[in-house]
């Protein structure tokens, strides 16, 4: 089955596709248009998820029945869920990003767990984020376990994919985002920055890796060094939670209605 071939990278970018596994990803996928091409069940499947396979067919997707064993062999879950489907890729260019001038974007530099990388594209997209830019050697987005952590938001906002981080923030900074970078020691604290209202503005955030931070070239060519601030003994946050606080604090600011400084 050639879909198989789309748990490798290279065959992902080689294609173009990549597979999305379960009946949220699938439903997302779906309401995305002409990303579905393929729709594989099995015969439980087939009835536990009929509105799936309606709408599959509804969009011209190839809907075909296979058993469990040969579902298992595109899934890369202990308990498939009876749907996987496969789907186009869905990542523009930066500039196609930025002509629909979004108000607060991700940046995943050089970030490599899926996991996390997934974690933190759901909540850019809870927090109404307009793009998570994929910068550097960071992890594919298409990676099965970055879809399933990102439970559907994959197809809901702009994702980019982008080999040269330094590039992509000169990018941002030129279309007149400011860029801050997450560091544990940065010179400027998430509280007072929030308080001064600085964050209503246009905002690209900057995270890197837990283990290394960012890379010092983009530290050095942010608009300012954001530190979460720690109340209690922890020594820090890990990468999605940080991205969580960074992000809803962002996106406070920028609620219609808020009062601005």
């Amino acid at each position: 089955m050639a879909a198989r071939r789309l748990h490798r990278r290279r065959d992902r970018d080689a294609t173009r596709r990549f597979l999305a596994e379960g009946p949220q990803a699938v439903r997302e996928a779906l309401a995305a248009p002409g990303v579905v091409r393929e729709l594989f069940s099995t015969v439980a499947g087939l009835h536990r998820h009929a509105d799936l396979v309606d709408a599959a067919a509804a969009v011209g997707a190839t809907v075909s029945t296979v058993d469990d064993a040969a579902l298992a062999a595109l899934t890369e879950t202990v308990n498939p869920q009876g749907v996987v489907a496969v789907c186009d890729h869905v990542d523009v260019t930066v500039d196609t990003a930025l002509r629909r001038h979004p108000g607060l974007v991700a940046v995943l530099a050089e970030i490599r767990d899926p996991g996390n990388a997934g974690t933190v594209l759901r909540t850019a997209d809870a927090a109404g984020a307009g793009a998570v830019i994929f910068a550097g050697a960071a992890v594919d987005p298409y990676n099965g376990k970055c879809v399933r952590a990102s439970a559907g938001s994959l197809f809901h906002l702009d994702v980019v994919r982008h080999d040269d981080p330094a590039h992509v923030v000169d990018t941002l900074r030129a279309a007149g985002l400011r860029v801050l970078a997450t560091t544990g020691h940065g010179d400027t604290d998430l509280d007072d920055l929030a308080d001064s209202g600085a964050l209503a503005a246009p905002t690209a955030w900057l995270f890197g890796t837990e283990a290394h931070g960012l890379p010092a070239e983009l530290v050095d060519r942010a608009d300012a060094r954001v530190r979460v601030p720690l109340y209690g003994r922890a020594e820090s946050l890990n990468l999605a939670a940080a991205a969580a606080v960074c992000l809803y604090t962002s996106a406070r600011a920028q609620r219609p209605g808020r009062p601005t400084r």
